[in-house]
């Protein structure tokens, strides 16, 4: 077969390198696919050329095919303009929350007719799909580029779930952008190893090696060391900003109020609203050790809990879970954490029994917000585990249900049957479900809430608190 020279005043499009042959055999079909993946990269480089626009439409160029609007079937005019219309229709949501929420005294019910007015709105918009496909131009554009360009997608599906999809290719652009530039930055050594920015930092008495990275102002995030006060949870550049702050801090403990002690530990409640800047410190803090966390400045509609051990200099932050003030899905956690000092000491059950002792005295059924971290699931597993066994232990009458469980022990449906899955004491016979008592599970639990003692346990008659009324 001969070679497809390329002319010398041709397009790049839709042709083949000359250097590059086409004399292949067919005598295997990994040849074949090495062919394939060879034509894509080669259609890749002669895209990524022609380097004016970004497929976000907010920078001016590319160098990669995941950013090259040609590739995408666009011009750089277009995605600019897609990208003006994404950050119109981000402020106009973000409007129309904030008018919601100053018609309405309970933000419940607002975001409730909000999100009734969204599932009409895209009802309608996939309604009106157009569905007749547009063959001559599918036809049209398949030979004349073949892999070197996107598919056309248009008509294969509504313009409403074809932008959502657009804007998903829009911000993994953006965000291979944000890799390359912080993998750069490893390779001058101004980022840590493990994409973490900031490498350690010095939190009272502890220096804390971080785990993730967490948007800290970048003149800080540079460091690679950070110094907090535990207190207030200020961050400074040094050791000696650090002991000058300390020579004048004034806190000793959260914000907020202390709705729980006994002991050495207490429980503050602090809300987000009241206490904005402490909130956020906090947030950021929490990032360097959970990798699924979205939440750092939006502060406002949460309240934090944040459990403290005190000593003669002052209460020391353990760890800390927050909720929304008014959640719709009724979750009792939207973020947990036990600081690394205190972890693998019972902490981090103590705060999720603590958010569970919230619900019932809300008379509510909770669960915490999903994605749970790696860590924060194998603890919710693990409490979950011991809040069943110990309810089958006290058992004492003939039938069960798993709506009475949840009642009394205020954990979601939900959560009991897939922890009563794993524990394979869910059956399935003549048409019902049944619970097994294992009694050889029930045992070993005995054995090991025996060799534990009572120590790190929540007392519910040490709560002060209430159910906030309104936001």
């Amino acid at each position: 077969m001969p070679r497809r020279k390329k002319n010398a005043g041709s397009s790049s499009e839709g042709t083949e390198d000359s250097d590059f042959s086409a004399e292949h055999t067919d005598s295997s079909e990994s040849d074949s696919h090495t062919v394939r993946n060879t034509r894509l990269t080669r259609s890749s480089l002669r895209l990524s050329r022609n380097s004016q626009g970004h497929l976000t439409g907010k920078h001016e160029r590319h160098f990669s095919i995941s950013g090259c609007p040609l590739y995408h079937n666009l011009s750089a005019d277009e995605c600019k303009v897609k990208a003006s219309s994404r950050d119109k229709h981000v402020e106009e949501r973000t409007l129309s929350q904030r008018q919601d929420e100053n018609r309405h005294s309970a933000r419940q019910q607002a975001q409730a007719e909000r999100q009734l007015r969204y599932k009409e709105k895209v009802t309608e918009m996939r309604r009106k799909r157009n569905s007749v496909p547009q063959k001559d131009k599918y036809m049209e554009h398949r030979p004349s580029h073949g892999s070197s360009r996107e598919p056309l997608l248009e008509n294969i599906t509504s313009d409403y779930d074809l932008e959502l999809f657009r804007k998903a290719q829009s911000l993994t652009g953006e965000k291979i952008i944000w890799n390359n530039k912080k993998e750069k930055l490893r390779l001058e050594g101004q980022v840590t190893e493990g994409g973490n920015m900031i490498k350690a930092i010095v939190f009272g008495r502890y220096e804390l090696d971080t785990w993730y990275h967490s948007p800290y102002p970048e003149e800080y995030a540079r460091l690679g060391r950070l110094y907090m006060c535990e207190f207030c949870l200020k961050y400074m550049k040094s050791q000696t900003i650090l002991r000058r702050h300390m020579a004048k801090c004034v806190w000793k403990h959260p914000p907020g109020d202390e709705i729980y002690r006994k002991g050495a530990i207490s429980v503050f409640e602090v809300d987000g609203k009241k206490n904005k800047i402490y909130c956020q410190n906090l947030c950021l803090l929490a990032k360097l050790f959970l990798d699924h966390k979205t939440l750092y400045y939006d502060v406002e509609p949460f309240l934090f809990y944040v459990m403290t051990e005190a000593d003669n200099t002052g209460c020391h932050l353990v760890g800390y879970f927050s909720k929304e003030k008014n959640s719709f899905l009724n979750y009792n956690v939207s973020c947990i954490l036990t600081m690394p000092q205190y972890m693998r000491q019972g902490y981090g059950k103590m705060l999720i029994d603590f958010s569970y002792l919230l619900s019932k005295v809300e008379e509510k059924v909770g669960s915490p917000e999903r994605p749970l971290s790696d860590l924060g699931l194998i603890s919710y597993r693990s409490y979950w585990k011991e809040v069943l066994l110990r309810y089958l232990h006290n058992f004492q009458g003939k039938e069960i249900s798993i709506k009475e469980i949840s009642q009394e022990t205020a954990v979601n449906p939900v959560d009991i049957v897939s922890t009563l899955q794993s524990l394979q004491m869910l059956k399935y016979w003549k048409g019902k479900h049944l619970i097994l008592k294992r009694q050889d599970l029930i045992d070993d639990w005995k054995t090991k809430e025996a060799k534990r003692g009572g120590s790190k346990t929540i007392d519910p008659t040490a709560l002060k608190w209430s159910p906030p009324k309104g936001t």
